[in-house]
């Protein structure tokens, strides 16, 4: 039975403003589909743009909440997770903090004064393209999450959550999770998130990883991976594998497993030296209506069976449930309960 405050996350809280657009709009703002980056300059007028000639939708979002809030809904257990992040002082900082409470995450934000940060999600075909402007959430402090009642999260979780896209941030608040999880034997999990992570935050993802007991991926990213540390090979088992032979920090132990997802192709999971390909549910492509937060839900599914200690396998067919709910959705949301067994 997992109990209250079991899993805590952290990340960057980002309203996503999500519409179905066309080629030509990626083109104009040189996006390519299942892609994350940061805006640039150039990027700036496409948020107003999406609002003004588009049909939006807005849904709180940013990765590890995403996967915060599909966990607390698989586990239906008010308050067994927990989050952190920066937000600002506006409208949407007030619409998050409405969403993770009716879904029932414990949410300790701390308020800047830039605006709540967003994300662009351009669909095309089902298939995204994220754009995200963190702006407040850029601005967490390792401070707040020092301030006794908020490390009090920390200190009550066993299990930990943060995506790559955190160390963009604050890579100080993510080792001092790191670090205090191997000291306590507890669980580290964190997402190598996107290419351009594992690109130009490479020195402080080596510091990271380490110290996981899980590494998620899809293939794009363990690929990019795989270059940037010069393993030349693209094949996603082998890298899955050579992810999970990485030597723990000093002072973790216990084995590290590696989770890579493959869209429609079976999951790959690296354990004990050897690779098993776990099939997913497919979906018929007329029920697919986007793409967005189908790795996040993934991860969310997986955490809320991993805290209940179930098998590696038994984790990713959660993870795959719940992929396979968001994926007919707009956004990462999800009905009021599972139908998970």
């Amino acid at each position: 039975m997992a109990q209250e405050g079991i899993l805590f996350g952290m990340g960057n809280p980002l309203l996503d403003i999500s519409a179905v657009v066309d080629h030509d709009f990626l083109g104009k703002y040189d996006l390519k589909l299942n892609n994350a980056i940061l805006a640039e300059e150039k990027h700036l007028p496409l948020y107003d743009e999406l609002v003004s000639n588009y049909n939006v939708e807005y849904i709180a979002g940013g990765a590890t909440q995403n996967s915060i809030r599909v966990a607390q809904w698989m586990l239906q257990i008010p308050g067994a997770t927990g989050y952190i992040g920066s937000i600002g002082k506006d409208k949407f900082a007030e619409e998050m903090k409405k969403n993770a409470t009716k879904a029932g995450v414990k949410v300790h934000y701390y308020e800047d004064d830039a605006p709540t940060g967003t994300c662009g999600v351009c669909v095309v075909g089902g298939e995204r393209s994220l754009v995200a402007n963190l702006s407040a959430a850029n601005c967490y402090k390792v401070d707040h999450l020092k301030k006794p009642e908020n490390w009090a999260l920390v200190d009550k979780a066993k299990y930990y959550y943060i995506a790559g896209f955190f160390l963009t941030v604050s890579p100080e608040s993510v080792l001092l999770v790191a670090e205090h999880a191997a000291a306590n034997n507890k669980i580290f999990s964190t997402n190598l998130s996107a290419p351009f992570i594992c690109e130009f935050f490479k020195d402080v993802q080596d510091k990271v990883v380490p110290y996981a007991d899980y590494v998620f991926g899809n293939e794009t990213e363990a690929r990019t991976f795989s270059k940037v540390h010069g393993w030349e090979t693209d094949n996603v088992e082998e890298i899955a594998l050579k992810i999970s032979q990485i030597p723990n920090a000093a002072g973790k132990t216990g084995k590290r497993i590696a989770v890579i997802t493959q869209g429609g192709d079976p999951v790959v999971v690296a354990e004990d030296g050897k690779v098993k390909l776990i099939p997913v549910i497919l979906l018929p492509k007329e029920k697919l209506v986007d793409t967005n937060g189908a790795g996040d839900a993934f991860v969310g599914g997986f955490l809320s069976q991993l805290v209940l200690e179930k098998s590696t396998e038994e984790c990713v067919r959660a993870g795959c449930y719940a992929a396979n709910v968001i994926i007919q959705r707009s956004g990462c949301t999800y009905p009021d309960k599972p139908d998970f067994y």
